[in-house]
């Protein structure tokens, strides 16, 4: 026979398309259309219900960016549509490609009750399974105008994500509204048609591909394109055979769920993405209604909460499928967030309110972690989520990256304590699998584990912006259960899949098992560790504020018996939390978003340090006497941790300040001497008990360098390699001044370039290895990346950056593709190069990123005594200028303090970074105040303080964690200065686990051995 399967395709595509699609709701009515046009920001549904409302002529032009019209449709069922299924279609003027980023719709009964939403992909609205004529039809639409940013043309700059610059032009013209009988064989036959074209175009050329061929071209021949409904039956009994012919026992094995990756605030602001999660909740309650199979998975506690306080009508809906086991609360977290920035104490806590939250209201936890779409993972993560109580980890982003194909999707991903834990990633590549054929086939010849495994996870429907899955993608589903050719589809809880797929692991488990150690670094997005400052200043002292504002009220409700401010805190840390979501403190949302976090931010800080000061009052009592009161979890300034005592003089003694003849300076103290040239920068910072310079000799440190940076695309998300292929040093100095000052050494810089200006003020204090730098930048550069230079005389093989509960090390040389890849990498609040003896640490007060470089000199071979071969250059990455999604990015006053602390190691840098963003309270009172908790460590040192707080569960109990910070094995004792009945080792959500029991003296003394740094969490009844 001839080849004619281009012929056939081409057919079959083009009758489908154009006449069997539009064909299932060929027969309508146009309803009556009334609107009202909100003047500003939503208002609750009950007001909308009950708006005045004008006529409207569809086809006529609505809605401003960020508006809301609410539109009354009224109509009539013909009489001869008795007894069919009629459904309301409703075009708000829709780009069918564009699903969650534009106009959307919650459409309501009139007594207040939702039907489901309506956007590009999802256009219906049932009326009645079997309507009666004459029939009285009332829908009320809420639509938002939400304006297209991510379009056609990405990455455009534009002043849309803001309603502060959008423009008050109608977006959008309506183009149908209208009542229609739905032909469900026509339905029926598209997604015959479809799933069959699909499945074809990813079979080789052989008797299975040529048969489906040869029954759409059956088909087609009976189908009468001016009759489709009359003949649709006919056209999908020739395709009857193909359909049913079953699928191959071994073919991959899909676990399909329902899905819409709802992002808590991205291109649109909070107040949006909570009616987004109600309109495709509702969706989703009514697909759940009408078929039998599909589940529907949803992830962040937060949007649930948000549903529960602003939808009551949805809640219900919503509660009652997930007691039907349809509606499945996953991930066990607050929101999706990010996983490299927030602290230690952070992700605890997302953990702790999302299991909290899910328990409460749905009488369940959460057995997995459902992370589709953050910007890599931290290597502390795995022991965090097995600590909390889950069996699993799920994400998908990793297949995101730019050079290097991750070689897993089912297996063990081990952190830098040794804890691993059962991770997913979907083979076909996406969190918004639609079931293509092409999507189908991909995970079944991309999945690394068929050896040993059976199956991989679909999460199915519209994301982003929400949507969902759609009723086509369960019929798609129903016809690929079971399909020649096709890997087999079932609606599954991730849970079933994850305990099979790790009975498959264990039972074939050899030397080779699948196992990666370490981060899980995405080689890509790299610059959201950098873009929008005061978004991440803000997470960072906020998360600080909060662990201290725990401490101080857990010290006051034990010693003085005041109320432990349970709801407070809950309500900053769930602000926090929201915060931490992976389009927030990445930086990569709209100006709005970035705008309302810097308030959000205002208000946290406000409130946490209410509550500290209160605590702090009740402690110390009334009195005149100068206290200080230390927030670290180390001793400083004569102050123990998380005590009060008096305020003592300095016993070190004051630090020095000499100028140099060609007008540097040389500031010291009895630990280091700096020296600064006449511009202000670092030549030499030397550790007088070793006689080792830290600045590499001819060099410069503290050196401020900018880059071009304009990104192939994901402008506030990414930086390419190349930007480094363009630098210019800051070097000129407009003004440099010096000042001692209370024993204090400081050297005052000022410069200006292109259409910026910068302060730095560099002070070294008396007994201080740390060269301080505050700097304040007025910022007014476009597409430009600016860093800060440290030049080290260090061999370091690695760099050590502290990550949550310890630290994580990353080679300095690129020997690989993988090395190479990670040209610009994540810490918290420090760095360090060391070799052994000698180490230079950089800490920090807000920065996350930096990046490594190491040179050379000649062979290797040092050329001259004193002249070393090898130069440790660390970067910390302070400001960017992206013109996308905000065109304002970072523009006008930064602040930034970082640090250069001269000869440590691991312990030393780790005491600096926690100190150096935690300094003293000076306050007046009566007494001081002994620390409620105290933590001693062996030889050595390591065990670190972590968290003082009462337990979640409002029992009185006092929490305390501690966590293993240098890498090795590490004994010690914690003791609580309080009267105590009991202690145990609880999960990091504080539920009770086997084998938990520990000893505790009558002294309140609790001895402990950790494990490399792990974390541990106890428990101690009050007695």
């Amino acid at each position: 026979m001839h080849d004619d399967i281009t012929l056939t395709t081409g057919r079959a595509q083009r009758v489908l398309t154009e006449r069997i699609w539009p064909a299932v709701h060929a027969t309508s009515v146009p309803l009556d259309v009334e609107r009202h046009a909100l003047p500003g920001e939503p208002i609750p549904p009950r007001e909308g219900l009950a708006l005045a409302m004008e006529p409207y002529e569809v086809g006529t032009p609505w809605g401003p960016a960020w508006g809301t019209t609410w539109f009354r449709l009224t109509g009539s069922v013909p009489a001869e549509w008795t007894g069919r299924p009629v459904e309301a279609v409703i075009d708000l003027g829709f780009d069918t490609n564009m699903p969650g980023f534009q106009a959307e719709a919650l459409v309501y009964r009139p007594d207040g009750t939702t039907v489901k939403s309506i956007n590009p992909r999802n256009q219906y609205v049932p009326v009645a399974d079997a309507a009666s004529g004459g029939e009285r039809v009332e829908l009320l639409l809420e639509a938002a105008s939400n304006p297209v940013l991510l379009g056609h043309d990405l990455f455009k700059q534009t002043q849309e994500g803001d309603t502060t610059t959008s423009s008050p032009r109608p977006l959008y013209t309506t183009r149908r509204m209208d009542l229609a009988i739905f032909e469900a064989e026509v339905h029926d036959l598209a997604l015959d048609v479809e799933v069959l074209l699909e499945l074809q175009a990813e079979l080789p050329t052989g008797p299975r591909r040529m048969r489906i061929l040869q029954a759409l071209d059956d088909a087609l021949d009976v189908l009468d394109l001016q009759r489709i409904p009359q003949t649709a039956a006919a056209a999908r009994a020739a395709l009857t055979d193909v359909l049913a012919s079953p699928a191959e026992p071994s073919a991959h094995e899909i676990s399909a769920v329902g899905h819409a990756h709802i992002d808590s605030a991205w291109l649109w602001p909070v107040r949006e993405t909570i009616r987004k999660v109600a309109r495709t909740t509702s969706s989703m309650a009514d697909l759940i209604d009408r078929t039998d199979d599909f589940v529907y998975g949803m992830s962040s506690a937060q949007q649930y909460a948000w549903v529960k306080e602003h939808r009551p009508e949805v809640w219900t809906r919503i509660k009652d499928a997930v007691a039907k086991g349809r509606f499945l609360p996953l991930g066990g977290m607050w929101v999706e967030s990010d996983t490299v920035m927030p602290s230690g104490e952070a992700l605890v806590r997302q953990f702790s309110q999302g299991q909290r939250f899910f328990e409460r209201e749905f009488g369940i936890r959460s057995k997995g972690v459902w992370l589709p779409d953050s910007f890599g993972y931290s290597p502390a993560l795995p022991q965090l989520v097995r600590r909390a109580g889950f069996d699993w980890f799920f994400t998908q982003k990793i297949s995101w990256n730019q050079v290097n194909v991750f070689p897993h999707h089912t297996f063990w991903w081990e952190g830098i304590d040794g804890s691993r834990v059962l991770t997913h990633f979907p083979p076909m590549d996406t969190y918004n699998s639609q079931l293509s054929g092409e999507e189908l086939a991909k995970a079944t010849h991309q999945f690394r584990e068929s050896r040993r495994a059976s199956g991989s996870i679909a999460p199915v429907g519209f994301g982003d912006g929400g949507g969902g899955t759609t009723r086509e993608m369960t019929g798609k589903a129903e016809r690929l259960a079971d399909l020649e050719g096709s890997a087999k589809v079932r609606w599954e809880h991730p849970d079933a899949f994850f305990e099979r797929a790790r009975e498959e692991l264990t039972a074939h488990a050899t030397s080779d098992s699948a196992v990666w150690v370490g981060e899980l670094y995405l080689e890509l997005h790299r610059a959201t560790l950098t873009s929008q400052h005061k978004t991440k200043q803000g997470n960072r002292r906020n998360e600080q504020l909060l662990v201290e504002a725990e401490a101080w009220a857990a010290t006051a409700s034990a010693r003085t018996g005041a109320d432990y401010p349970y709801d407070e805190l809950d309500a900053l840390w769930q602000q926090v939390l929201l915060l931490q979501f992976h389009d927030i403190l990445p930086g990569t949302s709209v100006a709005w978003v970035h705008r309302e976090a810097m308030a959000q931010h205002a208000v946290i800080t406000e409130g946490a340090q209410a509550i500290i000061e209160r605590s702090l009052r009740a402690l110390v009592g009334e009195g005149d006497t100068a206290l200080r009161a230390n927030p670290a979890v180390f001793a400083q300034a004569g102050v123990p941790a998380l005590g009060v005592a008096l305020a003592a003089e300095p016993t070190s003694a004051p630090s020095t300040l000499t100028e140099l003849p060609d007008g540097g300076y040389v500031l010291a103290n009895e630990l280091v001497r700096v020296t600064l040239d006449a511009a202000g920068h670092v030549t030499s910072a030397v550790d007088l008990s070793s006689g080792r310079d830290a600045v590499a000799p001819g060099r410069a440190a503290n050196v401020l360098q900018l880059h071009q940076d304009f990104p192939n695309k994901w402008d506030a998300w990414d930086v390419d390699r190349f930007y480094r292929n363009s630098v210019t040093d800051l070097r000129e100095a407009e003004k440099v001044t010096a000042t001692v000052e209370d024993g204090v050494a400081t050297v005052t810089v000022r410069r200006q370039f292109s259409a910026s200006s910068l302060e730095q003020v560099i002070t070294l204090a008396p007994g201080s290895r740390t060269l301080e730098v505050a700097l304040r930048t007025d910022w007014h550069e476009a597409e430009k990346f600016l860093k800060v230079a440290f030049p080290l005389d260090v061999r370091a093989e690695h760099v050590a950056a502290e990550t949550q509960f310890g630290f994580h090390k990353r080679v300095t040389h690129t020997n690989t593709s993988w090395e190479a890849a990670k040209f610009e990498t994540s810490m918290h609040k420090w760095v360090l190069a060391e070799e052994p003896g000698f180490g230079v640490g950089l800490v920090n007060d807000s920065i996350y990123g930096y990046d490594v470089t190491r040179e050379v000199s000649d062979d290797g071979v040092a050329p001259a005594p004193g002249v070393p071969a090898v130069t440790t250059t660390v970067r910390l990455s302070l400001l960017r200028a992206p013109r996308f999604p905000d065109p304002e990015t970072d523009q006008g006053s930064q602040t930034h303090r970082y640090g250069l602390v001269v000869g440590v190691d691991t312990a030393a840098a780790t005491e600096a970074g926690a100190t150096f963003g935690a300094r003293p309270r000076e306050l007046r009172g009566g007494t001081g105040v002994e620390p409620l908790v105290t933590v001693n460590s062996g030889v050595g040192g390591g065990v670190t303080l972590s968290a003082v707080k009462l337990a979640d569960d409002r029992s009185g109990d006092l929490v305390v964690r501690v966590y293993e910070a240098l890498g090795r094995r590490a004994s010690g004792t914690v003791t609580v200065a309080a009267p105590v009945s009991g202690a145990r080792t609880v999960s990091l959500i504080e539920d009770s686990i086997a084998g938990g029991e520990v000893d505790v003296t009558a002294d309140g003394v609790v001895a402990l051995d950790l494990a490399p740094f792990e974390v541990r969490t106890l428990r101690f009844a009050r007695a």
